[in-house]
């Protein structure tokens, strides 16, 4: 079975850091490429970032480049976002989601359509950024 195990989430006040980590099983990780995604209350599910399958292609939203990194060791079958810098707009629920035939990029995070990166999907992690 394919499974997204997203850990790391927990409430952290503004200007803390957090690391999510994504621990992938089930499927062939290393020709998938990795995405992070949130959702906050009352509000659509926003990409955030996204890296390609050997690591060399990465997009960041506006909102969180400069304070977002995101990585993978395709050895842990485990993708990775380091938040810093944290702000009360950063609260969401975080998921992971992968793809082996859209590859990362600023259309695959933001699309609706088939065109997403969402094969498969996490559980969620809860970032909670308190003021």
């Amino acid at each position: 079975d394919v499974q997204l195990q997203a850990s790391g989430g927990g409430s952290v006040q503004t200007g803390g850091s957090l690391r999510l980590s994504c621990a992938a099983s089930g499927f062939a990780f290393g020709g998938y490429a990795m995405g992070w995604y949130r959702q906050a209350p009352g509000k659509e599910r926003e990409g955030v970032s996204c890296i390609g399958s050997s690591g060399g292609n990465l997009y960041y939203a506006d909102s969180v480049k400069g304070r977002f990194t995101i990585s993978r060791d395709n050895a842990k079958s485990t993708v990775y976002l380091e938040m810093k810098d944290l702000k009360p707009e950063d609260t969401a629920v975080y998921y992971c989601a992968a793809d082996g035939y859209v590859p990362c990029s600023r259309a695959a995070m933001n699309s609706t359509s088939a065109a997403r990166l969402d094969d498969y999907w996490g559980q969620g992690t809860q970032v909670t950024v308190s003021s």
